[in-house]
């Protein structure tokens, strides 16, 4: 039966990454009509793909996702609510690190400005935002802040610094907030996040457990913009 499931789950993380692979070859070979320079490369590529994938996906849900959970649903024992709101930003700090789809930006901007960001900075910037954002979240989980209030004092603060920030920056600090949210951070920020909710009183999971990836993102560019205005200084 195990392995029944485990073959279900690897189908599924083939229909994931088949139909994207089948475009990109359909428009590179029917449409611009260039072939494959190396097809035996790209094939075991793509087998690395899914099963590196499916992998990475499996090990998250048996030890990082359920892991999450059980520090959301015990670090209330902390008894201090700035311990707890540290120890969020310090989760999400260090899985924003090893977020592979931020590293890939990361470098691709590092490519295209000849070094003058390097992808180290960038990823420790965004990492830093993520890790406030994610603070700030469980603040809103502790104290049943509303929603509204924290996310329109945040969007008016975006305002004011991409009038400031350099134009680069706005659009590198866009996508860097999208490639915060990865298979790595989303569950375990989730987890940690409704595991909270879930054992404080009059708090609804629903309502405060949700909503911490929308802050952690909008903290993610919040801090690539202020790193571009502090290289304009």
């Amino acid at each position: 039966m195990r392995v029944l499931m485990n073959l279900k789950d690897l189908w599924e993380t083939t229909r994931s990454v088949l139909p994207l692979a089948i475009i990109l070859v359909f428009f590179q070979v029917v449409i611009l009509k260039k072939p494959i320079k190396n097809v035996k490369e790209f094939i075991f590529g793509i087998l690395l793909c899914i099963f590196g994938l499916h992998f990475f996906l499996k090990g998250v849900l048996m030890s990082l996702h359920p892991l999450g959970d059980s520090v959301g649903g015990s670090i209330i024992i902390l008894n201090n609510k700035w311990l707890i709101i540290a120890a969020a930003f310090a989760i999400g700090y260090f899985g924003t690190l090893v977020e592979p789809a931020l590293k890939t930006l990361a470098l691709e901007v590092e490519e295209i400005t000849i070094g003058a960001i390097p992808h180290m900075t960038l990823i420790h910037s965004v990492a830093i935002g993520f890790g406030a954002g994610m603070g700030i979240g469980i603040y809103k989980i502790l104290n049943s802040t509303s929603y509204i209030k924290i996310v329109t004092f945040l969007l008016l603060l975006i305002l004011i610094l991409t009038l400031f920030a350099p134009e680069e920056f706005v659009s590198i600090a866009t996508d860097s907030a999208s490639a915060t949210t990865g298979p790595v951070n989303i569950p375990i920020n989730m987890a940690l996040a409704i595991g909270l909710a879930k054992v404080l009183e009059n708090v609804d999971p629903l309502a405060y457990g949700f909503g911490i990836v929308g802050l952690t993102s909008i903290g993610a560019v919040i801090s690539v913009l202020t790193l571009g205005i502090l290289t304009k200084i």
